[in-house]
């Protein structure tokens, strides 16, 4: 079904805010700088690259599924909440997820172009839905069991198990900043080193952790100038596709103090706007030659919107789409299908355009 093709609905559903997300002008980093999303991204950008030809295929089979398939952005469900935040905490709210099938369908009955999870998920539905809709196998996860709680990415997985089931890509966590990061960097890379010779695709989830980015009652996490250096780290390590948290402010550099930055980063190459904000995470992913994708949040009161104006920040930023778990499988099946419609409308609508 085709999105609207004006921006009523888009403005109804984000509220105050909606004329200053959907008529904001970017002038810090020009879109004209930038490769945006689109059809033909696969032969215009990455075939460039040193990629082989089965991961063109493989970015190709993501490109050209769900309700996006041809117009060069993604919808992603990603379901490895069971691990990262604990089964019961995460399916509690709907237990049918606790049933990977289930899992599969919401992504499918959704439209996404995508479904990423773990081992034991994905490998358990492999040969009843791998030809159905891509698989991407995450490698490696953060567990809640441990106690007292530690919070290091550990491989679970590896790019073999991923070829053997006929995933089209694999997934993977740094948290950059923290004490582990040289490890989890060394390991990462080597994977997705293994993946591309198999000719799977390869996507990064480039987090920060580290208690210090805390300073004065501010989370400097989301900030867009640490979260922007994650994504270069990111794209250096051969990522095809980088997902990161939506910016929430900027500074972290100079007020945690540490690292190198300059003045331009901040009055130049950025402003308060989230889309600016945004947009300088793109420009860190080697000005769009690797597709951003935004996460989607913890689930709240307010999903929908807040689902529809993360999709708009992405889009007008040059982002390449939104990966939203949470917010879609805390839910009944029919709302969590609704949910995710309403993201990819966002994309689909060519009034929404990019700043």
């Amino acid at each position: 079904m085709a999105a609207n093709a004006d921006l009523v609905w888009a403005e109804e559903i984000l509220g105050d805010e909606g004329r200053e997300l959907l008529e904001h002008k970017c002038l810090t980093i020009p879109r004209e700088q930038l490769h945006l999303p689109g059809p033909g991204f696969v032969d215009r950008v990455v075939s460039c690259s040193d990629r082989n030809n089965r991961v063109l295929v493989n970015m190709e089979r993501l490109f050209q599924h769900g309700r996006l398939a041809g117009t060069g952005y993604l919808s992603i469900l990603p379901v490895d909440q069971g691990i990262e935040h604990s089964a019961g905490a995460s399916f509690a709210p709907n237990p049918e997820y606790f049933d990977p099938e289930n899992i599969v369908r919401l992504a499918i009955e959704g439209g996404c172009n995508a479904v990423a999870s773990t081992l034991g998920v994905l490998g358990i539905m492999a040969r009843k839905s791998a030809h159905k809709i891509p698989f991407i196998l995450k490698l490696n996860h953060n567990e809640l069991l441990t106690y007292p709680n530690q919070f290091d990415q550990r491989l679970f997985a590896n790019a073999d198990q991923a070829y053997d089931m006929g995933a089209a890509a694999v997934g993977a966590t740094i948290y950059f900043g923290s004490e582990e990061s040289g490890r989890q960097i060394e390991e990462i890379s080597a994977a997705f080193a293994h993946a591309h010779e198999l000719g799977m695709a390869t996507i990064l989830w480039c987090y920060l952790r580290n208690a210090a980015f805390v300073h004065n009652g501010t989370d400097y996490h989301t900030a867009a100038d640490l979260t922007g250096q994650a994504n270069h780290l990111g794209v250096t390590l051969g990522a095809d596709i980088i997902k990161q948290k939506l910016p929430t402010n900027n500074g972290g550099y100079p007020a945690v103090k540490f690292g190198k930055h300059r003045p331009e980063m901040y009055d130049k190459l950025a402003s308060d706007h989230p889309i600016d904000l945004t947009r300088y995470q793109v420009a860190n992913c080697y000005m769009g030659r690797i597709g951003l994708i935004n996460s989607g949040g913890a689930s709240g009161k307010d999903d929908f919107r807040e689902a529809v104006r993360t999709a708009v920040i992405n889009k007008r930023a040059g982002g390449m789409g939104l990966i939203s778990g949470r917010k879609a499988f805390q839910r009944p099946m029919s709302e969590g299908v609704r949910l995710l419609h309403a993201i990819q409308d966002v994309y689909l609508d060519a009034a929404i355009t990019i700043a």
